[in-house]
């Protein structure tokens, strides 16, 4: 899998030393300036956008969230609850397979809660009746899976074969749409617009004759809306035709757009020696800290790496063989104590960091590349790891 990183921009600059190691330190003006091209879109095209949390959770920037989109959208009770607590705006919720213990609140917290299969939309009946009862305001939607693969690494594909994400479209029943709001599907996966634009133009037909029954549409995430050579132009226009086609609302729910090249993952050269070829760990584990490096598989953009020089293995500290993040350059062979950095790491990286092996999870920093303030919002110690445990 090909990574979507740009350049490094104002983290060329930045002085890997003054955070702690390892950490993530995430750019707020980059954020906003991610965050302004959203907004930019929703304000011309009459869509909502929401922040998919799955993707970015950094709940210290809640509140600059709130001065640009119309919400969050959550995958569960915790998302939901954190997009109630530290956002402004809608909650959408969507789950593949909810629990009956949480669906009280779940209804209670969320402006949207979307079904995964009409079996399961009808399971719930009587708590949705109850929590309307009780007075909590809420729509209900349907997930629906296009049957139209747009993805790149099966792995990441919600609409590969035998998907379990969401009601295959060709299956869909007007009975099915019985107290169902809206509909929701989602296709993508760091991708421009074509993949969308095809995607919708498999199901218009199917969905037509039952626009006049629905709310809304919500085309899900993966948009990759704010990469420099997205087609925001024709996206802008797209949604228009398709509000003025169907009468209907239209939510998108960026998740890696909103935090694209904002955030970089700091570490440190622990040891050196050779093995056949040079190697170098660091603290930086990618099976810790940066899953995607061994589930995508994909290898990410080192800060300042050389063109050509002293090729370096670089790989954590767990006792995992496979915890490699990758063959790198260096201008002269890494020294123990030397800072590095890997690029577009604010975005899922943060979501998914784990404590395996006692590996210590990375601090998170936030700075202003435009007045260079520098925070600590968060450092993680021995006893964050041993209560997770019993």
């Amino acid at each position: 899998m090909e990574t979507r990183a740009g350049a490094p921009g104002a983290f060329a600059h930045f002085d890997l030393s003054r955070v702690p190691s390892p950490c993530f330190v995430v750019d707020e003006a980059a954020v906003r300036r991610n965050l302004a091209v959203l907004k930019d879109v929703r304000d011309r095209s009459g869509a909502k956008v929401l922040l998919a949390l799955k993707a970015f959770s950094m709940w210290s920037l809640g509140d600059v969230v709130g001065e640009y989109l119309d919400g969050v959208c959550a995958s569960g009770l915790w998302e939901a609850l954190l997009g109630r607590e530290k956002y402004r705006g809608e909650v959408a919720t969507y789950c593949a397979g909810y629990k009956a213990e949480d669906m009280a609140e779940i209804l209670r917290l969320s402006d949207h809660v979307i079904f995964n299969s009409p079996a399961q939309h009808r399971r719930f009946l009587p708590q949705i009746e109850a929590a309307r009862a009780a007075g909590d305001v809420f729509d209900v939607g349907l997930r629906i899976n296009p049957e139209h693969s747009e993805g790149e690494v099966p792995k990441y594909d919600p609409c590969q074969p035998g998907s379990r994400l969401g009601f295959p479209v060709s299956q869909l029943r007007a009975e099915d749409l019985d107290g169902v709001d809206g509909l929701h599907f989602h296709s993508l996966c760091e991708q421009d617009f074509e993949p969308l634009r095809r995607t919708w133009q498999s199901l218009e037909a199917k969905l037509e004759p039952y626009f006049n029954t629905l709310k809304w549409l919500n085309f899900g995430g993966g948009h990759h809306i704010t990469r420099a050579d997205y087609q925001r132009d024709d996206l802008v226009d797209f949604i228009k035709r398709v509000r003025a086609s169907t009468g209907l609302d239209i939510f998108l729910e960026p998740g890696e757009a909103t935090a694209l090249d904002a955030g970089i993952l700091v570490g440190e050269i622990l040891d050196t020696f050779e093995n056949g070829v040079p190697i170098g760990i660091t603290d930086i584990s990618a099976t810790c800290h940066m899953p995607d490096v061994i589930e995508a598989p994909y290898r990410p953009a080192m800060l300042g790496e050389a063109e050509d020089g002293v090729p370096v293995r670089l790989g954590g500290p767990s006792c995992l063989a496979g915890d490699i993040i990758g063959d790198y350059r260096f201008a002269t062979p890494p020294q123990v104590g030397d800072r590095i950095a890997f690029l577009d790491q604010a975005h899922y990286s943060m979501v998914k960091t784990n404590s395996f092996n006692g590996v210590p999870l990375p601090a998170i920093a936030l700075w202003n590349s435009e007045n260079d303030s520098l925070r600590i919002v968060k450092r993680f110690s021995y006893e964050d790891f041993r209560d997770r445990l019993s």
